[in-house]
This record gives structure tokens, sequence and C-alpha cells, in this order.
């Protein structure tokens, strides 16, 4: 038999019930119901986003990369598909001033094979200048093809922080589908997969259970996260949400040898 202890002294405050596993069952098959209609209808929608109309642009626009320029069309690698994420950039802004959103979605997609198996190339581009740009992809060790598109225009260069996908036909180049804000949620499956925890995400805006746990000030451990929510995706070396000139992206932690003395070799600000 299972306990359930329920102590005043150690019960989370507006808890949903504690039941037996039958009840529980029954209420996850209906939440299942719900879930199913969610999951069709986003099938539905990529249907319709497979028959967007496309808008094709000169392919031979030059990009700058590790070899210096290449024409855009070198990014398919030779395939026919090509998923591009666009990172911001803040110019003279130290590696850990980045961008939080766009590291942790660069961090996640560290590689294409998957999507290279079935045809479709993946790279990174930014409006950096590409020194700096170097510079930064070899702090944080990120291994994906990174490009600057620094002064180009829309849909190659244009506004950052978006996943813009492309279709090539021979030396002919589309536009297919581009995205923002959530919408680029599906590249951090951290995210999927903390919507499916008890405490979920812990951002202000959740609709969560009266006495939920809150998202905590900053300064807060990494465990419990940070206020603003972005900056639990930075730490210092002991795993404090911050800013400052120890702070850097929390994946870049990870790298063997990685030290705070290594954050104050750049100076600037977060804009």
């Amino acid at each position: 038999m299972t306990s359930t202890p329920d102590e005043p002294a150690t019960a989370l405050p507006g808890r949903p019930p504690v039941v037996d596993l039958a009840t529980w069952q029954a209420a996850r098959d209906e939440l299942l119901v719900r879930e199913k209609a969610h999951t069709r209808e986003g099938d539905a929608i990529a249907a319709a986003r497979r028959r967007l109309p496309m808008v094709e642009f000169d392919g031979r626009v030059e990009v700058v990369g590790p070899d210096g320029p290449v024409p855009f069309l070198d990014l398919f690698e030779g395939r026919d598909e090509l998923v591009v994420y666009k990172h911001m950039w803040y110019d003279g802004a130290p590696h850990q001033g980045q961008c939080e959103g766009c590291t942790t979605t660069a961090w996640h997609m560290k590689d294409a094979v998957y999507l290279n198996a079935r045809g479709v190339s993946f790279a990174i581009v930014t409006t950096g200048r590409w020194d700096e740009v170097a510079s930064y992809v070899e702090f944080m060790g990120y291994t994906q093809p990174w490009y600057s598109v620094r002064g180009l225009d829309e849909p190659v260069g244009g506004d950052m922080g978006y996943i813009t996908c492309f279709l090539r036909d021979g030396d002919r180049v589309f536009l297919t589908y581009s995205t923002t804000g959530r919408g680029n949620e599906p590249v951090n499956g951290s995210l999927g997969l903390l919507d499916m925890t008890p405490y979920g995400r812990r951002e202000g805006w959740e609709d969560n259970p009266e006495g939920w746990p809150k998202a905590p000030e900053a300064g807060a451990p990494v465990g419990g996260h940070g206020a603003p929510i972005c900056w639990y995706w930075r730490t210092d070396a002991d795993g404090k949400a911050t800013w400052g000139p120890t702070g850097r992206p929390v994946p870049q932690w990870t790298r063997p040898g990685a030290t705070p003395v290594e954050t104050l070799g750049r100076q600037g600000q977060h804009h």
C-alpha cells in the first residue's frame, strides 16, 4: 500500500487533490481528449503551412562565414530545403550579454544530423560583424554553420529572432515560411518538457493552481529559475541567475575548462 503523507507542515498550499491511481487515470484520460484535438489541429495547421505561397529571391546574395563571403545558396549544402534561425545580436556586447532566448534556441539545435537525413540543412545567421560572431561562436562551443547577414534585407537579413524556411529548385531560391516569438519554441525541447512538469516553466504568465510556487526573485538559484524569467538561462559558476561579469549562458558552463575568468576578457554592455 502506498502512503500519501499530507502533514500540514509539509503540504503544498493550493495543490491539486491527492487521489488514487484509478481516479488519476480517469482525469488523465479526460485531458488526453483535449491533447489529441490539439495535435490534430496542429497537423491541420502544418498542412496549411505547406500550402503557403512562396517568395522567390536572389540566392546569389552573399553572406559572410568562416571562409569569407559566400552565396546564400551555399547554406543549402546541396540539399533542397533549408531551415535558418535568425539570431539576435547586440553590437559590442560581451559574450554573456547576447540574447538569452537566442542563446538557448541555438544550443538546443547543436547539430542537424536528423534534419540532414531528411534532406534539410540548418544554419544560423545574425547581423553581427563576423569577427564578433566568430568569437562568440567559439566561446559558446557551437558547432552549427554560422553566417553574418549584416546589412542585408529580408528574407536573408532583416529582423532577427525568427525561424525561417527556404526551398531550392536548382539555382532558384524561395522563402516558404517564417515565425517568431513563441513560434520558435519547437526548437527548444526543454520548454516542451517543462510544460509537462508539475510546476511548468514557472513564468509569470502561466495559469497555475492557487498557492503554487511563483517565479523567484532575481539572484535566486537556477533550480528555482529567476526573475525576470529570462535570467534563469544565464548564471554564475554557483548557479545563481545573474547578468554580472561572471554570468554566462547556462549551457556554456558545461564546456570543459569553462571558468568565470573567461567572461572578463570582453567589455561591453547588454542593450
